[in-house]
């Protein structure tokens, strides 16, 4: 529900987005429209009349001169060019300047005052219109008023020794009025239409676009959705190819670790399950043992002897050191599992430290009837790890080695140094392991049945593993049936650079 509000808040406010953007867009549109067509009307104008100026001159002035030779200015012959002019188009104004440009005569200015004797049109733009034949966009002066600018014809005149300028603003004050009053009608109509129909498409488009833009969001929402209502395995289809990839394939990456992690978290519950009823068969085991031998001893204390009573205490302390030693390895893989253990690495000798576990293994392996034997050549140099850890890793190998060995077999402990690092390998001559089972042996809790009845928690190759995960090494095993097994990792040889 919360994700369709959202969904339906988001769309309402794109849709909002998006006609803002538009109406914007047409209203700059009908105001661009307005500029130009009246920038348009003009040029148009001013080249359709670009000789108008000449033409004046060569059909006026054939016969007679604007200016006598008294300098006058000939007003009969301008109110007749007025009249034909104003005939023709209303919107005309022709101004008589002499050589430098200073307005002789029009009928539409009174000249009687004294700013008209003043008025001085600028030059440039009247000579840069005649030299390129009105082929240019240029605006000149209003003699009416010289702030504004207006389209115009010009062009230069030689008569009875005279010379000037005939001036004609294409576009009179007039005109402009009425043009004015019927272009403010025009500009409503033609905002108000272009709105109308800005909002109006808009609004199509709008939603048409929107729906089509936020296809990958509904699909995210959906897949959502699915996963929420327990679809785990739900996953936006061409992820990587859609409009929204990186949220939809961060989606999709995000679900498969969810999943994942559930994996773990039933993994681990089952893990969880079946080593606690282990650790409570093998806690029950040697507890029993003690609890019988006790038991037995208060019962029949008279009628022991005293080898009997020595045999019975042998083997309660047995069962005790077996329980000390199962809390203790259940201990210190917890803390190994909870990452509480961390290592500190620094160099040392690995061959004093094989040596030091040579020779106080020597003791029980003579007890067993089985023999040690300790191969390194001269000259391994220093490797950098935890030397406690390594020790107790090595230390689990052993034990787990004297444990499958057989009366009169074999256990080697080697120490090859190689280009990058030294190898150790403990070896012994125990039945072996099935290829199918010794990616196995590492998990916690796990023994494979050899055939022979063997103590152990299940613990000590399983804290092997962890320990070389926090020396990013790795625990390998060479075995096969009746064959014996290896076990061999790798430490790095300490370098001083």
């Amino acid at each position: 529900m919360k994700n369709t509000i959202l969904s339906n808040r988001l769309i309402k406010k794109l849709v909002l987005s998006f006609l803002s953007i538009l109406l914007l867009a047409g209203t700059g549109y009908t105001i661009a429209t307005i500029y130009f067509s009246n920038d348009y009307f003009y040029e148009t104008t001013q080249r359709l009349h670009a000789h108008l100026a000449q033409d004046l001159i060569d059909e006026k002035f054939v016969d007679a001169s604007p200016i006598d030779s008294l300098g006058n200015v000939n007003k009969a012959l301008f109110g007749d060019i007025m009249h034909d002019m104003m005939a023709v188009n209303r919107a005309i104004e022709v101004y008589l300047l002499d050589i430098e440009g200073h307005v002789q005569y029009s009928v539409v200015l009174d000249h009687n005052a004294p700013e008209t004797r003043q008025k001085k049109i600028s030059l440039e733009p009247i000579d840069e219109f005649i030299s390129t034949g009105g082929s240019l966009y240029i605006l000149g002066e209003d003699p009416k008023d010289s702030s504004k600018k207006k389209v115009f014809s010009a062009a230069k005149f030689k008569k009875g020794g005279k010379e000037g300028y005939i001036y004609i603003i294409l576009a009179g004050e007039d005109f402009l009025t009425t043009r004015n009053m019927l272009f403010s009608s025009y500009a409503l109509k033609l905002g108000l239409g272009m709105s109308l129909l800005t909002l109006f498409f808009a609004a199509l488009l709008g939603i048409l676009s929107v729906w089509y833009l936020t296809k990958n969001l509904r699909e995210l929402v959906y897949a959502s959705k699915r996963f929420q209502d327990g679809d785990l395995n739900y996953r936006i289809k061409n992820a990587s190819k859609s409009d929204l990839a990186g949220v939809t394939t961060t989606y999709n990456k995000m679900a498969e670790t969810i999943l994942e992690d559930i994996d773990k978290i039933k993994s681990l519950e089952s893990l969880r399950t079946e080593l606690i009823a282990n650790i409570s068969h093998d806690l029950r085991t040697p507890l029993s043992v003690i609890q019988g031998y006790i038991e037995t001893l208060q019962i029949k204390d008279t009628e022991l002897t005293k080898e009997q009573r020595i045999e019975y205490l042998k083997t309660i302390n047995a069962g005790g050191e077996r329980l000390k030693k199962l809390i203790n390895q259940l201990f210190e893989y917890s803390k190994l599992e909870a990452n509480q253990i961390k290592p500190k690495k620094e160099p040392f000798l690995i061959s004093e430290l094989a040596n030091d576990i040579h020779r106080n293994y020597q003791v029980l392996a003579k007890q067993k009837k089985i023999k040690l034997k300790l191969e390194m050549n001269e000259g391994i140099p220093l490797v950098f790890g935890d030397i406690s850890l390594v020790e107790r890793a090595i230390q689990n190998l052993m034990d787990n080695a004297l444990k499958f060995t057989p009366e009169n077999g074999e256990v080697v402990v080697k120490i090859i140094a190689h280009e990058k690092d030294v190898e150790i390998i403990i070896k012994d001559s125990g039945p072996g392991i099935k290829k199918e089972n010794q990616a196995l042996i590492f998990e916690r809790y796990r023994q494979m049945k050899t055939g022979q009845q063997k103590e152990g928690s299940g613990l000590g190759l399983a804290i092997v593993k962890k320990i070389m995960e926090l020396h990013n090494a790795s625990i390998r095993v060479f075995s096969g049936p009746n064959e014996g097994t290896a076990f061999s990792f790798s430490l790095p040889v300490h370098t001083t650079s």
